[in-house]
This record gives structure tokens, C-alpha cells and sequence, in this order.
């Protein structure tokens, strides 16, 4: 009886969320802004826009292009703003509507499959009592639902931590261009233009867009460090906007925060560095102790059993 009821729950909330899922809702001020939000596409390179044009889309992907177009649309029509999946999926350069297909589908998944595991436990003469079958795939499917989460967050501070690197230089060369005798904007311009690195690459992408739309480099810099994530990049729009409305001077302060960043590059791998000796000092001790325990065991087993 409580088996079914929990099945019951469980296929009227499915019902419930389909409905829901294709009613249409109605419009309002944050779901406005959220659907203009959404619009301000990230960087995408040629090559890549090149690839996804020539793409031929198999079943699945083409059903998880469909899934993720629907489930963005839904998510901006309610105002969902989903801000740090967002902002890793930036720095990342992948589009918010396969990352929740995805999510999606591990989820289904995650429906399909423990089930499956549970019958065939119970056909061996493991049954799972009660309404532990639910509750296990219940659990299963957030897990799956999130995991791509996890995998998206470690590698989007990874390539942060190059973003971090990258400005770094670019202060750098932005300091260098103002000793040459440019003005703010044109050093920033000539400065991003030096490389073809991917977070370069976006400084560049950025401040041509400036130009575009008639703001300021410093906004398209902060703009950039909101969508990105990115704490450091919004502290250098704060110091290039103070020179750039107030006329202070700027290059001494752009070297101090280049150096300051490479300060705090190098205490980051010194302080991951501790960490993985630590790790191998605890591997060591583990397999010492496990060397000991077989050369002591024999001899403890023959005085036990005498």
C-alpha cells in the first residue's frame, strides 16, 4: 500500500510539472529582463561557429538541442536566472541550453537505469524494503540532475585561474602602452590585440563591442568580469573608470596590480603544492603501515593460535 501511494505521489508530480512545463506564463518585469539577459550571447570563435554550422545533428543531439532550447525558453519566461551556472558556462563558452539538457537527461537517466538495478537485485533475492526503491532513485536522480553542475564548477575555475594569468600580462602591456605615450582606450585596444589566448581573446571581443554599442572600455570591462565571474576584472574597471573620468594617474597603479596578481598566482600553487605533499606524506604513511601489518601479521597469527 505505501509502495503505491509513493507511486502515485510520484506520477502526479510528473504530470503536474509536464503541465506546467507548457503553460505559458504570465509575462513580467523580471522575466523581461531575464529574456534580455539571456540574449547577450558569450564568445564564440569563428572556427567554432564554422564547426556548429557544418554540424550534422544525430537523433540524440538533436533531441537535446530541442530539450535545451525549450527548457532556456522556459527558464526565461519565468525569470529563472540560474546566475552561477551561467557564469561558469561563460568562461566555459558553452551554451545554457545543451547544459540543461544535459542535466536533464542524466536525471532520466538516473529514472531509467537504478530501477533496472533494483529489479534485477530483486530477482536475485535482494528485494529493497518498503518504499526504499523510491527514495533511492528519488536520491539518484538529484545526484545525477547536479553532477554535471560539479564537473562545470572544477573546470570553470581552472580556466578562471588562466583568465587571472592572462590579466596579469595584459596589465602589463597596458602599463607599457601608456608609457608609450597613448591615451587609456587605445592602450587597452592595442594591448588586447597582442596574443590569440582564449581570455585575450574575450578582453578584445569586449572592448570592440564598447565601440559598438557606445560605452565606456572600462564598463565593457566590468561587464565582462560580471558575466565571467571574475572579482579582478571588475577591480581593474573600478581603477580604469577613477582614471579615466578623474584623470589619476594609472600606470603605477596598473604594475602594482599586475605584480599583486602574480603574488597571489604564486601563493596559489605554493599553498596547492603543500597540499599534495601533505597528500603524499599521508599515501606514504598508509602504505608503510599497510608493509608493517604484512610482515608483523604471520608472526601474530602463529602466537594467537599457539
Amino acid at each position: 500500500m505505501t509502495w503505491a501511494f509513493v507511486s502515485g505521489g510520484l506520477v502526479g508530480l510528473g504530470v503536474f510539472l509536464l503541465i506546467r512545463m507548457f503553460v505559458k506564463p504570465a509575462p513580467n518585469v523580471l522575466s523581461t529582463i531575464a529574456r534580455i539577459d539571456a540574449g547577450r550571447t558569450g564568445y564564440t570563435s569563428a572556427a567554432t561557429a564554422s564547426a556548429a554550422g557544418e554540424k550534422v545533428l544525430g537523433g540524440v543531439d538533436r533531441a537535446r538541442e530541442t530539450l535545451g532550447r525549450r527548457l532556456e525558453a522556459e527558464a526565461n519566461a519565468r525569470g529563472w536566472a540560474f546566475g552561477r551556472l551561467r557564469r561558469d558556462l561563460a568562461v566555459m563558452n558553452q551554451p545554457f541550453a545543451t547544459m540543461l539538457a544535459t542535466k536533464v537527461f542524466f536525471a532520466l537517466g538516473a529514472l531509467i537505469f537504478i530501477p533496472l538495478v533494483l529489479y534485477g537485485a530483486s530477482v536475485i533475492g535482494l528485494p529493497a524494503p518498503g518504499a526504499t526503491p523510491a527514495v533511492v532513485t528519488l536520491a539518484a536522480m538529484a545526484f545525477a540532475f547536479f553532477l554535471p553542475d560539479l564537473a562545470l564548477r572544477q573546470e570553470a575555475e581552472e580556466r578562471r585561474r588562466d583568465f587571472r594569468h592572462v590579466v596579469g600580462s595584459f596589465l602589463d602591456l597596458v602599463a607599457m602602452n601608456l608609457a608609450g605615450g597613448r591615451g587609456l582606450p587605445e592602450a587597452l585596444m592595442t594591448a588586447s590585440t597582442i596574443g590569440d589566448h582564449w581570455a585575450m581573446a574575450r578582453i578584445r571581443q569586449a572592448l570592440a563591442n564598447a565601440r559598438l554599442i557606445g560605452i565606456t572600455p572600462w564598463d565593457a570591462m566590468a561587464r565582462l568580469g560580471d558575466d565571467l565571474g571574475v572579482e579582478e576584472l571588475r577591480d581593474l574597471a573600478s581603477a580604469l573608470a577613477l582614471a579615466g573620468d578623474e584623470g589619476a594617474k594609472i600606470r603605477a597603479s596598473l604594475l602594482a596590480r599586475a605584480a599583486s596578481l602574480r603574488r597571489k598566482e604564486l601563493a596559489d600553487v605554493e599553498g596547492k603544492a603543500g597540499e599534495r605533499s601533505q597528500s603524499m606524506l599521508v599515501a606514504q604513511l598508509v602504505m608503510c603501515a599497510a608493509f608493517m601489518l604484512f610482515l608483523g601479521y604471520p608472526a601474530g597469527a602463529a602466537i594467537l593460535g599457539s
